[in-house]
């Protein structure tokens, strides 16, 4: 299904379940028999519906609502943003009404905001698994990657995180030869005629599509390929090398059948900068309020035990220039960590104090997360893409379960789609997640503990009647 279909058919489904919501909230208000009052209630409650659509159609034209555009489908994304956009329609219809002095009944509105974000995310999920049921059946395009490289795996990877295209890389040709990619390949070579390579396509995996994604594409050899590909009805699809820019979003122009992709300048323009601070010191400046009262009593631990409840380490930032992050005195590396010390470090409690960081114009509340200077002596032209913005105390990587110990490369390809989205929506969107990712994290943990304790109880067990059974011959004549 093409993306343009798709925000279509979910728009439509989207206004036709508000106007059922509407409808359901009113009964739930006012039950189903109505006095001459509730019927003039209800005519005060359609230009309610009226504005709630029109707004509604505005957010999903200007924003990902629909679940799958940006990084692709992500349950804790699709809950963030439904939570936001449905919590400021709600705040909107609530000060208009308001400002306009007219009487609508609060409660009726509440149920229609529960059902609006109950509704719209259940048609979301309901869109996803009949996705998922096609690739099932096999109601999937084939789709080959001609290319190797960083570039090439990155592609497949996308491609599976939008399961809205309905296309399966069903493997690649010509791939590096370190490449760690599970899915079948077949290699280049000099000797295999093209149209073998052909045959063996259509054969073997009946594909629908070919990517190319090479440095050289205008070799005799590819373009004959390219044509033999185009006759056996097999569509062919081209990825510019300069994607591996990924800070400039292209924008394609003919001139006279020669294509031209101009690349933006990268960076963030002035008035994302300047909204992006105001977001950090209000957002940054509540939640530093919010949370001293964690922090004090988790500080006062720490000195009592440790001696010292903060430290400072050495951290890279804009442009690469060090600073010094504060955390909480816990040690991440140890291995004889305390129960509590490994609590603050899984739950990222020792995180809390770099709220002082975002306070003081070091750091982000969203963005790459600081890396040490030994990591960034290492870092690739690519990599070095992440210093572009300040780093930030949480970040599209991390929402995606990426964390210190994970390599730079992997959370880099995440970092810098974050700066292709950047806005104060996806700021807040990424804060929501964060929030469900910790809760995610300490849910697992709690299990893993328990499935731990319950397997040690047994051995425990046995243990001790052994012990006692050694007593016991111990003291036998």
């Amino acid at each position: 299904m093409k993306n343009g279909k798709l925000l279509v058919a979910v728009l439509i489904a989207d206004l036709m379940w508000s106007v059922l919501a509407m409808g359901v909230a009113f009964v739930l208000r006012y039950g189903t028999r109505w006095s001459n009052l509730d019927k003039d209630s209800a005519w005060h409650l359609l230009p309610f519906l009226a504005a709630s659509c029109l707004l509604w159609g505005l957010f999903s034209l200007l924003l990902p609502l629909d679940g799958f555009r940006g990084s692709g489908w992500r349950l804790s994304a699709v809950v963030s943003q439904l939570l936001l956009a449905v919590g400021g329609l709600m705040l909107i219809l609530l000060s208009g009404g308001y400002l306009l002095r007219s009487y609508v009944s609060r409660l009726a509105l509440f149920h229609f905001g529960l059902l609006l974000f109950a509704g719209f995310l259940l048609l979301r999920l309901v869109i996803y698994l009949l996705l998922r049921a096609q690739f099932k059946n096999g109601a999937v395009r084939q789709v080959v990657i001609l290319g190797g490289g960083r570039l090439a795996q990155e592609l497949g990877r996308k491609i599976q995180r939008h399961p809205e295209m309905l296309c399966r890389v069903v493997g690649f040709l010509a791939p590096d030869d370190g490449s760690a990619d599970s899915r079948p390949s077949v290699p280049l070579a000099h000797s295999t005629g093209a149209l073998g390579i052909v045959d063996l396509l259509l054969a073997q995996q009946r594909v629908d599509e070919v990517i190319l994604v090479l440095q050289e594409c205008a070799s005799p050899d590819l373009l004959n390929l390219v044509a033999l590909f185009r006759k056996r009805g097999i569509e062919v699809s081209l990825v510019p090398q300069f994607c591996d820019l990924y800070l400039s979003r292209p924008h394609l122009s003919d001139l006279g059948g020669i294509p031209i992709l101009r690349l933006a300048r990268p960076g963030f323009e002035s008035p994302v900068l300047v909204g992006k601070r105001a977001f950090d010191l209000v957002v940054g400046g509540l939640l530093f309020l919010v949370s001293f009262p964690v922090l004090l009593p988790l500080a006062i631990v720490l000195r009592a035990f440790t001696g010292k409840a903060f430290r400072w380490e050495t951290r890279c930032g804009w442009q690469g220039k060090p600073f010094a992050m504060l955390r909480l005195n816990v040690d991440r590396t140890a291995d004889n960590k305390s129960r509590f010390e490994a609590f603050l470090n899984d739950s990222s409690l020792i995180e809390l104090p770099q709220l002082w960081n975002v306070l003081r114009g070091e750091m982000s509340l969203v963005g790459p997360r600081p890396e040490s200077r030994d990591r960034v002596r290492h870092y690739s032209e690519w990599q070095q893409q992440r210093l572009t913005v300040k780093p930030g105390m949480t970040g599209l990587a991390q929402v995606q379960g990426l964390r210190e110990q994970h390599s730079s490369e992997e959370k880099t390809r995440f970092d810098l789609q974050y700066l292709l989205d950047c806005s104060l929506w996806t700021d807040l969107s990424l804060l929501l997640q964060t929030v469900g990712t910790l809760l995610m994290r300490s849910i697992r943990r709690r299990d893993s503990l328990a499935s731990i304790g319950s397997a040690q109880a047994p051995s425990e067990t046995a243990e001790s009647q052994i012990r006692s059974q050694i007593l016991e011959n111990a003291h036998r004549p």
